[in-house]
């Protein structure tokens, strides 16, 4: 097992090039190609990516998105958060810990983390300490949102403030 050490990744064609190995590869990452193709994005910038190599090989990462309080829909006290999406280990590298150092990094800054738990994840991430929160549809649209709760925090409750429905209504 040993100490996986996570580093944040760097936009450049290399990283994009390992990204293609990953089965999560989507619009964040042909976002990343187009940019740097256009120059928008000077190669060697940061991204939101983090990895752990071996070797030289990326066989682990996730991305970090930091939203801030007035967005937060999830914890008690609203505060900022980050959104924790694309954790991915490449299939021989499963099971020996890269997983979980991903996840101890994210939970090193110490803010509460929502995650989508897709693809049957749901058991991996109640082993990484994270929980489901109460589905609410308008909020959720379909996701499994799992979140971690540093100390202190809880989980948001639904707005429950009763509405009047009668004072719009023709009779």
């Amino acid at each position: 097992m040993g100490n996986h050490e996570v580093t944040r990744l760097l936009v450049n064609y290399k990283t994009l090039e390992e990204f293609k190995n990953f089965r999560e590869f989507g619009a964040a990452e042909l976002s990343m190609k187009d940019d740097l193709e256009a120059n928008i994005i000077e190669n060697d910038s940061e991204s939101p990516f983090y990895g752990i190599y071996f070797g030289k090989k990326l066989v682990a990462r996730m991305s970090l998105y930091k939203i801030e309080a007035k967005f937060d829909r999830y914890f008690d006290p609203p505060q900022d958060y980050l959104e924790l999406w694309k954790l991915e280990v490449l299939e021989p590298y499963r099971k020996k810990g890269y997983g979980k150092a991903l996840v101890d990094f994210a939970k090193s800054f110490n803010l509460p983390i929502k995650t989508n738990a897709r693809q049957g994840s749901g058991e991996f991430w109640s082993h990484m300490g994270f929980e489901p929160v109460t589905y609410q549809p308008a909020r959720d649209r379909g996701e499994s949102p799992y979140v971690w709760y540093p100390a202190g925090v809880q989980e948001q409750q639904e707005n429950t403030t009763p509405v009047n429905v009668e004072s719009n209504q023709e009779l």
